[in-house]
Parts: C-alpha cells; sequence; structure tokens
C-alpha cells in the first residue's frame, strides 16, 4: 500500500490553519495507484455476497462505483439534503463544526440487502456513522465499510466498533 500512501498529497493549512488536508487527485491521477485501490477494496469483500455499495457524497462516489461494478452489486448514492429528486430518509449528524443532513432514496434497496459503504476517508468517523445508522434503519445489513485512507489520530474507527472496516491507508498526519 506504500503506493497508495505516497500518492496522497497532503495540503498544509486547508480549508483552515491547523488542518493538514488529504488530496486525493493525486492518487486518481496515478494510473496504478487508483487501480490498486479499487481493486484492493473489491478483493476485501468478493466472497462477502455484496448487494449493493453506498458511497458517500462527494469523494466516496469515486471509488463507490468501480467497487460496485467489480463486485457486480448496484451502487447506491448517499447525498446531502435536497439533492436527490425522490422520496428520502434522511439522518442529521453532528459535525465538529455544526451539523449536516445526508439522504438517501427510501427505494436505494430492499431489506435484508447486504451492504458495503465506501468513503475515501475515515477521520472522526461521525459521517459515515449516521449512514451506517441510515442503512440499518432502513432495514439493510452492513457487510463492511472501506474507506481509502484513515486518520489514526482522530480516531473515527471507535465510533464504528461491531463493524469489518477496511482502510487501505492509515495516516497520523492530521
Amino acid at each position: 500500500m506504500q503506493d497508495l500512501k505516497t500518492s496522497v498529497r497532503d495540503i498544509h493549512d486547508f480549508p483552515k490553519k491547523g488542518i493538514i488536508f488529504k488530496d486525493i487527485t493525486t492518487l486518481l491521477q496515478n494510473k496504478s495507484a487508483f487501480r490498486q485501490a479499487v481493486d484492493s477494496i473489491a478483493d476485501e469483500f468478493k466472497t462477502k455476497k455484496i448487494d449493493y455499495v453506498l458511497s458517500v457524497e462527494a469523494r466516496g462516489f469515486i471509488f463507490g462505483a468501480p467497487v460496485a461494478y467489480k463486485l457486480g452489486a448496484g451502487i447506491v448514492p448517499v447525498r446531502k439534503k435536497g439533492k436527490l429528486p425522490y422520496k428520502t430518509h434522511s439522518v442529521t449528524y453532528e459535525l465538529e463544526y455544526g451539523k449536516d443532513t445526508l439522504e438517501i432514496h427510501q427505494d436505494a434497496f430492499p431489506k435484508a440487502a447486504r451492504i458495503l459503504i465506501v468513503d475515501d476517508l475515515l477521520a472522526t468517523g461521525g459521517t459515515v456513522r449516521a449512514v451506517a445508522d441510515l442503512v440499518e434503519k432502513m432495514g439493510g445489513e452492513i457487510a463492511g465499510i472501506a474507506f481509502v485512507i484513515e486518520l489514526t489520530p482522530l480516531k473515527g474507527r471507535d465510533k464504528l466498533k461491531g463493524y469489518k472496516i477496511l482502510s487501505l491507508v492509515q495516516d497520523e498526519h492530521c
């Protein structure tokens, strides 16, 4: 996974002073690193009988769609409030600086569907915890949660106890 780690660019003081932003555009430009990220997630879950991959707006879409394709699964976008055109279920959750709301179509998947949640980055875990709660409220079974990058000092994994979690790159700098 060294190829992946070196393919992510750190941008200091973005979006505000003291933050180290993990810029994945450099990973996406690196053909072998992008392929490695998608293949590694798909390989980890290929025997788990995944029905749907849920990907979280917006950077999660980049990885979720090709993983779903490789697994022969459907892709379900989880979007910010007001972005989906049909009837939705929503979840509001706490951020470091306020609240946010995510939505999913009410008919996104049938009850008991096996779900893989894919996002680019695990920081505090709040966003994906909210998505997991929404999936379970809708009757889905979470087969796993996958991230390209995990910011280990923020302990986001603690909010996701009980789930199979894959993170391809663990990063100490945030």
